[in-house]
């Protein structure tokens, strides 16, 4: 098994080289000093060579396997359409990459089971690029969740409103591309954060809609309509005996928030309630019986992950704790344990939000099994 440092750090294929990667990923790669950037891999010419000049990599192809078998590449980072996640990440695990990879991790369960237990088999680290899980107050809210700082858990709340241009969405608004819409792309992060909190689902109720056509891109030419929702929600009951309400949408209008949108997540516990708000991620809203919620600062250890090469003080608070993803994959690379979120974390919301498609066609509530490891 290799061995990882400064002086021999881990080289990282980035296989999808669009907005996301350009806006956490490869900056996460370049602060962390056991990190290189080692390819990159994209199915778009042009795109191949503007990242060459703004990225400074000579490494690029648009077959993914050739990045798969690459000795000079130890691990992947897939971000790419939804319908590629499986291939990718399969071919990644037969060749000893570690592999993280965005969310949804796949089109249905089935896809994302193979690709966890591919990854689990072939003993490579495995990473969901549940991002939000890094935002400070997220994690201070989790520690407050644990230690049982709030009470007794009994509900959990998620809102997240975007208010996004009724344009196309491209691939993201196809099924066979993208398995479903709003569901699939911010809810899926909300019922993570409920299961991380909370603990596990028991069994859900759900709905979804669309309301955008979407039937013409951002220049004016006419494309085939959306078949995603833009809307999404759900009831579900925690093992625990906590309850939880979800709700998402694209069409907010006025939920702007210089593009982070409204994010609301809260538990409210026995004895006290928190609340996480993306836009200002380095703060949380208390609050107990007699004491209204209001806004306190994160404490300073919860800011970043012990070890983190991020100064929290520094570049925009909503964007740069999603540098610690990366910071979090190579770390368990480093140091031969799990990454935190796993394949299993990503497969377990899958299974959540498969089954609100599946109450919503059948009018009714499904159980959720707890999905083996």
């Amino acid at each position: 098994m290799a061995e990882f440092s400064e002086a021999n750090p881990v080289g990282i294929a980035i296989i999808g080289a669009g907005a996301v990667s350009d806006y956490h990923h490869v900056p996460g790669i370049r602060i962390d000093p056991r990190a290189r950037l080692a390819a990159v891999c994209d199915t778009s010419e042009a795109l191949l060579e503007q990242r060459k000049n703004e990225w400074g990599i000579e490494s690029v192809t648009s077959d993914y396997q050739e990045v798969c078998s690459d000795p000079d590449v130890d691990a992947v980072i897939i971000a790419t359409p939804n319908c590629t996640h499986r291939s990718i990440a399969l071919a990644a695990a037969e060749n000893g990459k570690h592999v993280m990879c965005e969310k949804p991790l796949g089109l249905n369960a089935g896809e994302v089971r193979d690709m966890y237990h591919a990854a689990r088999d072939a003993g490579v680290v495995h990473m969901t690029a549940f991002t939000y899980r890094f935002a400070p107050s997220m994690r201070y809210m989790r520690h407050l969740a644990q230690t049982g700082r709030l009470g007794e858990l009994r509900h959990f709340r998620s809102q997240r409103f975007l208010d996004l241009p009724e344009t196309s969405w491209g691939w993201r608004q196809y099924k066979d591309q993208a398995g479903a819409g709003d569901l699939f792309d911010m809810t899926i992060h909300r019922i993570d954060f409920g299961v991380d909190l909370m603990g596990p689902i028991e069994r859900v109720c759900g709905a979804v809609a669309r309301f955008a056509s979407r039937d013409r891109t951002e220049d004016g030419q006419q494309c085939s309509p959306s078949e995603v929702d833009d809307w999404s929600s759900l009831i579900g009951e925690f093992a625990g005996g906590a309850v939880g309400v979800w709700e998402g949408t694209t069409l907010a209008k006025g939920y702007g928030f210089d593009g982070f949108g409204h994010e609301w997540a809260e538990i409210n516990g026995s004895e006290r309630s928190a609340v996480y708000r993306l836009h200002e991620p380095n703060k949380i809203w208390l609050g107990k019986t007699g004491q209204d919620l209001a806004p306190v600062d994160v404490p300073e250890e919860f800011l970043k992950p012990e070890g983190s090469p991020r100064d929290p003080n520094e570049g925009a608070p909503a964007t740069v704790f999603r540098y610690d993803l990366v910071w979090e994959f190579v770390t368990a690379i480093v140091e031969h344990r799990e990454a935190i979120p796993t394949f299993y974390d990503g497969l377990r919301a899958q299974i959540v939000a498969d089954a609100v498609l599946d109450s919503h066609q059948r009018h009714t509530w499904i159980d959720i099994a707890e999905e083996p490891r």
